[in-house]
């Protein structure tokens, strides 16, 4: 079929590319330049999700029958700030939504995130997709993401003739995979808030692709959860890393991050305990057995596969 693919020369967008033109479809990616390397099989086009003309008028002249919505703003750069933002991952996702429903694409494939869901003390063990999505105003990502699934939830009032699929995708390891979450585990020490397991779920990087392909393909739709089973605490992290772990009460830290943000020695500022303390546990029940994939690495043999290729 004909798939379009925003962000397309993203490390997410450029592998489902290459994994939905080598199953032989009829790949567009768009993204703001050419990709240095060309994938066979696959087009690419200049594309910027910002410009509500350039949107409109790549999906009416490419006619895509399903668009992969992967455009977003994960990392941001040093120079990027949030109106910027913004404009990347709520109005351009508005923009290509707008597209969608105006040229009679029949499905949508959207790469949300677990960080949807929030960072809040409240959140329950195990987050399935019955639970609200309280992205924090404090972190653009989570934010953002919030917005766009709400714009995603009255789309489905309003316009159920298109179909949607929401991947709310936690943390993607793989061979190649350096990023902020990363980050924190090649320090020489691993940090950790005083009472609190921190455990984060993780999701190997080619069954991300996979779960793409099949939400282009399957007859499945709705809200999943992408992870793999079971979770794994910053204690357990750090021994398989075999570093030590720096327990800190919160009060401290966040003293401790007030401090070193208005001192401009940290880009991080006191909400970051959040982010630390209360991250969001995903749930894969319904990924297995509604959406019909079940993960082939667990959260633990995913982060062993990335401490592997990383040692």
């Amino acid at each position: 079929m004909k798939v379009l693919v925003t962000g397309g020369n993203g490390f997410l967008g450029s592998s489902v590319v290459r994994g939905l033109a080598a199953a032989g479809h009829d790949v567009v990616s768009a993204d703001l330049r050419a990709p240095e390397l060309g994938v066979h099989g696959a087009t690419h086009v200049i594309a910027d999700v910002t410009s509500r003309d350039n949107v409109f008028t790549t999906v009416e002249q490419t006619q895509p029958e399903v668009v992969v919505h992967l455009a977003a703003i994960v990392t941001p750069g040093r120079k990027s700030n949030r109106e910027q933002e913004y404009a990347v991952d709520v109005e351009g996702s508005r923009n290509v939504f707008d597209a969608c429903v105006a040229h009679g694409v029949r499905r949508v494939v959207v790469s949300s995130s677990g960080a949807a869901y929030g960072y809040h003390p409240d959140n329950p063990a195990w987050i399935t997709e019955d639970q609200p999505v309280r992205g924090n105003e404090e972190f653009a990502y989570s934010h953002h993401k919030r917005l766009v699934e709400g714009m995603l939830a009255t789309l489905r009032t309003e316009h159920p003739e298109l179909q949607q699929v929401v991947l709310r995708i936690g943390t993607i390891l793989g061979e190649r995979v350096d990023n902020q979450i990363t980050a924190l585990f090649q320090r020489p020490r691993l940090l950790k808030i005083k009472g609190s397991e921190s455990p984060f779920v993780f999701i190997w990087d080619t069954d991300v692709v996979a779960i793409m392909e099949r939400a282009v393909t399957g007859e499945a739709t709705g809200i999943f959860n992408v992870a793999g089973d079971g979770a794994l605490t910053v204690d357990e992290i750090a021994r398989r890393l075999g570093k030590p772990v720096l327990t800190v009460p919160e009060p401290l830290l966040r003293a401790g991050l007030a401090v070193g943000k208005r001192l401009g020695l940290t880009v991080y500022g006191p909400e970051q305990t959040r982010f630390l303390q209360h991250r969001p546990v995903l749930a894969n029940d319904r990924l297995k057995d509604v959406f019909g994939y079940v993960p082939s690495k667990t959260s633990a043999e995913a982060f062993d596969a990335w401490r592997a290729a990383h040692a």
